[in-house]
């Protein structure tokens, strides 16, 4: 554990010590696009962040490789290399993106090569172990087509969900946590080597995340981009990958008779391993609302809009950190409740505690329906919004004035986005109150 946990300290700390240089870089080289229609921040903000996960990823690998513990793992497995090659072209087409905005269907084709390059390097499913059927071995197209079929989903469920700050960045954080505790369970406690590796990727990318997200917290100096999203995305794909279809389930000991009879047990270990959309469960479903959505209005699958999970949730009246937050919340909600579920399938209480948590959810999601009223006697001392109307105009009689143009907030309409390039900007993503009204203009428009 110790150098897991090392190695997640030296990726955050690489990681956060090159994003404010990379931030430099990205405004020199104008890698800040101008804002678009579906956007929510204020101002150009520069992009190109996932050049310092990318070197965070690289420093963790090559730290790992020289600790007493984790060489073995390079030794006995060329995973880790494969994940490297994958990942340095899913960044370099990042990057490309970032500061060109390439076409939607080369990133695509860009994202199959890259999950094509880890599968020629032995990063590949070998076989599934289907309940009541046993382990059903897959042939090398099956194993391939399943393997990028698995990377690409995962890559742009990642890319689709990240519009806030610190939203993607955040989830896949929870999302690789709940992963790394079911590999090291596996790996250590039943003395499995071939999960090593995916404990190992996932303690880097939670170093990668937790290293960039106090620059992308709201309001974020630095976005990812694709560069990073993309990147993230395709090592929480390459973990889960390592680990499935490589473990034997006989070989967890857990049960005694056939080979079915232990795959049927060990269900609620396998499937968030076989699955890692059921991990980042939220971005999945907001994927797929996505494609449904435009797809019934006729338009392309990759046409970006408004209508994403996080814009709904400013739509009703949620602000940027409270959507941000309920995201985090239901991403942990659903992780950790697979994650305890897999421990102990037959307790109750966790079905019970998962219920419970999902109510807490609801009602968080409705908060903007109903606004408390705080007592008479106290309004003095709590914010104006939780005011009385009458007792805020006694309160300040100096609102009733006309306010001057300066004062007003900008809404949707009238706003002037400032373009990339202007003195002074330098990546604030708020530059005062932001209408509750959301802009349904269609993405590209001015």
């Amino acid at each position: 554990m110790r150098e897991y946990l090392l190695t997640l300290c030296i990726t955050a700390a690489v990681t956060y010590l090159l994003t404010g240089p990379v931030r430099k870089f990205a405004i020199v080289a104008g890698a800040m696009p101008e804002i678009r229609a579906r956007d929510v921040h204020r101002e150009p903000t520069p992009r190109l962040g996932g050049i310092a996960m990318f070197f965070g990823l690289c420093a963790g690998l090559l730290v790992a490789d020289h600790l007493t513990n984790l060489d073995q793992v390079f030794e006995t497995s060329n995973e880790p290399r494969a994940l490297l090659s994958g990942a340095a072209l899913i960044w370099l087409i990042g990057v490309l993106d970032d500061k060109f905005e390439i076409d939607a269907l080369i990133k695509l084709g860009g994202q199959m090569i890259a999950a094509g390059v880890m599968v020629v390097q032995g990063l590949t499913i070998l076989w599934l172990p289907v309940p009541g059927v046993g382990s059903v071995a897959l042939t090398q197209w099956q194993g391939t087509l399943l393997t990028v079929a698995l990377v690409v989903i995962t890559i742009n469920a990642v890319n689709f969900v990240d519009g806030l700050d610190g939203l993607a960045a955040g989830m896949v954080c929870i999302a690789a946590t709940a992963f790394f505790l079911y590999a090291y369970r596996i790996w250590y406690s039943y003395g499995i080597e071939a999960a090593a590796p995916a404990t190992l990727f996932s303690a880097i990318l939670m170093g990668m995340c937790l290293g960039f997200l106090p620059h992308n917290m709201h309001p974020a100096r630095i976005f990812m981009g694709d560069s990073g999203s993309m990147l993230i995305g395709l090592v929480l794909a390459a973990g889960a990958i390592s680990v499935t279809g490589q473990v034997d389930p006989d070989a967890l000991n857990l049960y005694v008779g056939s080979e079915k009879e232990a795959v049927h047990q060990t269900v609620p270990v396998y499937i968030p391993l076989l699955l890692p959309l059921t991990i980042i469960a939220v971005p999945a479903a907001d994927l797929i609302l996505a494609i449904v959505r435009r797809t019934w209005r006729g338009q392309s699958p990759f046409a970006a809009d408004r209508g994403h999970l996080h814009h709904r949730l400013l739509e009703i009246g949620h602000s940027h950190s409270r959507a941000v937050l309920i995201m985090y919340f239901w991403s942990a909600l659903i992780a950790f409740g697979a994650l305890a579920y897999s421990v102990n399938s037959a307790s109750m209480w966790i079905v019970l505690g998962v219920v419970f948590l999902s109510a807490i959810g609801l009602l968080l999601l409705l908060l903007p329906r109903f606004t408390p009223r705080a007592p008479r006697c106290m309004e003095r001392f709590v914010p104006p919004r939780y005011r009385r109307r009458g007792s805020v105009a006694a309160l300040a009689p100096e609102a009733s004035t006309p306010a001057s143009t300066a004062d007003q907030p900008a809404s949707a309409e009238n706003r002037t986005p400032v373009v990339s390039g202007v003195a002074g900007v330098n990546g604030a993503t708020a530059i005062g109150p932001r209408s509750r009204l959301a802009d349904r203009r269609k993405a590209g428009t001015r």
